[in-house]
């Protein structure tokens, strides 16, 4: 492994960490800096939308309010395969997402996720980006 790919490899975990950061915390722009202008998500397997990033943004501006500002998830197990030209590289980290939801009842209660995001990211003028995400859910609890 030469100095270029271990610079890559800390490059696109830093992007990895700023997409949990602009989640957990709700600061959606944030999330400029993770994806490219034309990245496809696809949240279908946990119940959300498949679509271009600006409408995927704006879903989750709309939706993860529900969960409360009590988000705080965490990545593990980060998988970086580079394809032969270096710019592009298919990345698969685990997630664990546990986040607290109105109980209904004047209280919260616990709900967590966890799975494996599958990112294509590429390299852009300003550093890695993903311009593919696909969430897929391994299991779930306290739906």
């Amino acid at each position: 492994m030469d100095l270029q790919e271990l610079s890559d490899r800390a490059d696109i975990t830093d992007a990895l960490h700023r997409y949990t950061i602009a989640v957990d915390t709700g600061e959606w722009d944030r999330l400029d800096q993770v994806f490219t202008p034309d990245a496809q998500i696809d949240y279908s397997e946990s119940g959300g939308l498949v679509g271009a990033f600006p409408e995927v943004k704006g879903w989750l501006a709309e939706n993860l309010p529900a969960f409360s500002a009590k988000r705080m998830h965490t990545l593990g197990q980060v998988v970086i395969a580079f394809a032969n030209t270096r710019d592009e590289a298919r990345v698969t980290a685990y997630f664990h997402n546990p986040m607290l939801i109105a109980d209904g009842s004047g209280g919260e209660r616990l709900v967590e996720v966890g799975g494996l995001y599958h990112h294509t990211m590429t390299r852009t003028r300003d550093g890695w980006r993903s311009r593919r995400l696909h969430e897929q859910v391994v299991w779930t609890r306290g739906f």
